[in-house]
Order: structure tokens, then sequence, then C-alpha cells
């Protein structure tokens, strides 16, 4: 199926588990930011790669986390996880020798970063997963692999691959997505270090500054040489003991309850956080202010909510939403779809989308999830203010499992029941 595949109605009733129904009321309160997947993951695949013992606190044991977990135990890792703690006893991922499938769930992140170390072996290592995450584009570790003549094999329910790879200098389109460039980050110290060049604009920044944070903190040395080139040394992952500062992408979804007249506030975060989506309250501001111009280059994971509350305050000018095609869902498309329901009037065009200030409503309609956690929380915040059920409602275990709890601390009644 291609990229921007969305499902029909009758596939939606046979992939969604959870209903919700969410009413009219105000939020206030204070929430308790969950720790940042994105951190969790950079962490523990640094954390699993240092001979020897290594504890990372405050992890958030969201879908997409506990996807990287298994699959380091799976390459060979040893971690264990209670409450928020985990443990990672590291290993030798050149040795790795799977003995099952490693599944990646629905996370992105999972797969594409341990594709490259699991290419240090020259062992086959088989990854599957949901169909949705085998359809997104793999496209730049094909041509990696195609160009020096490493297995990469793809079909509908697995993707196989088989090493070694081998220290490099490697050329990278930047414009896909950073996973890419963040998966040879981990890679490359293993191997004798190396350089990337990243060949086209590049997307999302902020996600590899994170990466290369990651690594330094584990006795890494990767820099960047200028403006499209990150350079690696030769090294060892040593063990440590580290704790995931708060999501600001999550944090985004209670945030955005302030523009829809809420007064909520949200502990639990770093002010000094290099997390790209920190800019959502920037954002989120500009919104509630009036129609706004807002660019998603750094930033597309924000998109869902940023369309809903321009939907709900004074519309808005989005630029550089192409890539919103290949997330969990056509964001761009998917939300059209679910916010017209609203009766919000959408505009989507190949990179933008513009949302025209209108008067909204209660939906007559049962809005859908589109087995899309973002699209999820956002129509939960939109919600609040004029009500509403969403089927596929299960969809926020994928990274912010206590999403409903937090709307009930704060005043907002949300039946969650199965269908």
């Amino acid at each position: 199926m291609p990229d921007g595949y969305k499902t029909t109605k009758s596939e939606r009733n046979t992939v969604n588990k959870m209903k919700v129904k969410i009413n009219c009321g105000i939020a206030e309160g204070q929430i308790t930011a969950p720790s940042s997947k994105s951190v969790a993951h950079r962490m523990l695949i640094c954390a699993a790669f240092a001979r020897g013992e290594s504890r990372i606190f405050g992890i958030t044991p969201c879908a997409d986390v506990l996807a990287t977990i298994e699959c380091l135990n799976g390459l060979g890792a040893k971690i264990s996880l209670s409450g928020d703690t985990a443990v990672v006893d590291g290993f030798d991922v050149t040795k790795s020798s799977p003995k099952a499938p490693l599944f990646a769930n629905e996370s992105g992140s999972t797969l594409r970063f341990l594709i490259p170390p699991a290419l240090l072996s020259n062992k086959p290592i088989i990854f599957n997963g949901a169909p949705r995450l085998l359809e997104r584009p793999m496209t730049v570790y094909e041509d990696i692999c195609r160009s020096l003549g490493l297995k990469f094999e793809r079909c509908k329910d697995r993707i196989c691959v088989c090493g070694p790879l081998k220290a490099n200098s490697f050329k990278v389109r930047g414009d896909v997505s950073s996973q890419f460039i963040t998966g040879l980050l981990f890679a490359l110290p293993l191997i004798g270090g190396g350089e990337i060049e990243i060949t086209t604009r590049l997307e999302s920044k902020s996600y590899i500054d994170l990466t290369l944070d990651a690594m330094r903190e584990f006795g890494v040395s990767a820099n960047w040489d200028g403006e499209n080139k990150i350079k690696v040394s030769k090294g060892e992952y040593r063990p440590r003991d580290v704790r995931v500062e708060g999501d600001w992408s999550a944090a985004a979804f209670p945030l955005a309850l302030n523009c829809v007249g809420g007064n909520v506030s949200i502990i639990g975060l770093n002010d000094l956080s290099k997390q790209g989506d920190k800019v959502c309250e920037a954002h989120l501001l500009a919104l509630s202010k009036g129609p706004a111009t807002i660019s998603l280059h750094d930033c597309p994971d924000l998109g869902p909510i940023l369309f809903a509350v321009a939907a709900a305050c004074h519309g808005g000018e989005f630029t550089d939403t192409a890539r919103l095609k290949i997330k969990e869902s056509d964001r761009a498309a998917v939300m059209a779809e679910e916010l017209s329901k609203f009766g919000a009037e959408i505009e989507v065009h190949e990179n933008s989308v513009t949302i025209k200030k209108s008067a909204l409503h209660t939906p007559v309609d049962l809005l859908f999830g589109h087995n899309d956690h973002r699209v999820v929380m956002s129509l939960s915040v939109l919600c609040t203010k004029f009500g509403g059920e969403i089927d596929g409602a299960e969809a926020v275990a994928k990274s912010y499992p206590a999403f409903f709890d937090h709307l009930s601390s704060v005043g907002i009644k949300a039946n969650y029941y199965g269908n």
C-alpha cells in the first residue's frame, strides 16, 4: 500500500479496540509530563552498546519504548524495566545472532535506529512490525546496502538485513527522515568511526542533536563539522546512570487545553531542552492570538495538534507539511477529514495546509483516530470544548498511555470503553 494510505471505515472496525467519549468541560489543574520517548530510545540504545550496567531513570513505558527494549533484548542486551527505571546490561552488537525476528511494533524510531547496528553483524537479522510501519520509507538504507553489497531484503511483512557494515563515509538524504542519520550515528563508533554527509535540506535537525548528546553522554565523540557533515570518532560506549527528561512532544496536548478555555500547568519539562517540539509553546500562543503562519520543517509531530488549535481559534497557514504523509497516518489528510466533522474548513496541498476560521460545532459523526496516537490526542483536545466520541482511542498507548487519566485528573470526563 502506498505512503499516505488510510484505512476505510470497514477496516477501522477491524483494527480498533477502544472508543472514548469526551464530554465538554474546562480543564483545570496540573499535569506531570511523561518522559521523552525520543530521549529514552536514544539512551536505551547507547546503554545497550556499553559493556557493563547502566541505569536509566524516568522512563514512561509507552509502546514505542517497549518495542525498543524488546528489540535490544532480541539482539543480545539484557534490559529489565521496573516501574520507571531500566537496568541495562550491555552487549557486543557486532556478534548479534537473534534466534527470532525482532518486532518493532509501530515504532519507526525503533526500526530505523536499529537497522545499522544490526548490520554490524555478519548474521542475517529479521525485523517485523505492524503493517503501516513496514510501508514507511526505507530507501536510504536500501540504497546504502545496495552500494556496499550488503543484504537488505524488504517483504510485505518483514525486513531482513545482513552485514557486516564497515567504516565508511556515507552520503545520506536529509529530507526523508532524520531517523536514518541517527541509526548510522549509533553504529559508526563501533566500526572505527566515519562521517555522514547530508546531501539535501535537513529535516528535524533537533532530533540529530538529541542523538549526538546521548552518544556523548555515553562516552563516544560525534560532532557537526559544518552545516551538512557529522564526524564520528572510533570509540566505545561506556555505562552510565542517566535520567530521561520530560517530553515536549507529549506536553503539547495538555498545553493545548489552554487554547480552548482550560487552565492547565505542566511540570517535569526542561526549559533548556534541545527537543525540537519545545516550540509548541510559541506556536500554540501564536495560534491562540490570531491566524498564524507556521513551518513544520523541524516539528512535524506537532502538525495534528496545531491543526486542531488553529481550527478552534483563528485559523492558520502551515508550510513544510509534505512529510506528514509518511507518519503513522497521512496526518494532514486525516486531520482534514476529522476536523471537517466539527465544521472546520481545511485545504490540504502538496506541502502546505490552510485552515480557515470557522464556527465549529459538536460533531454529529463518530470521529476516527486512524491508528495514530497524535490524531487521537488532538481530536480529544477539541472534544473538551465541543464534545465527541473517538474510535481507536487505544492508539495513545504508543507514546502517552496515561493521556486519558491525565484528562480526568484536570476535570475532563472521558469514558473509555471497548467496541
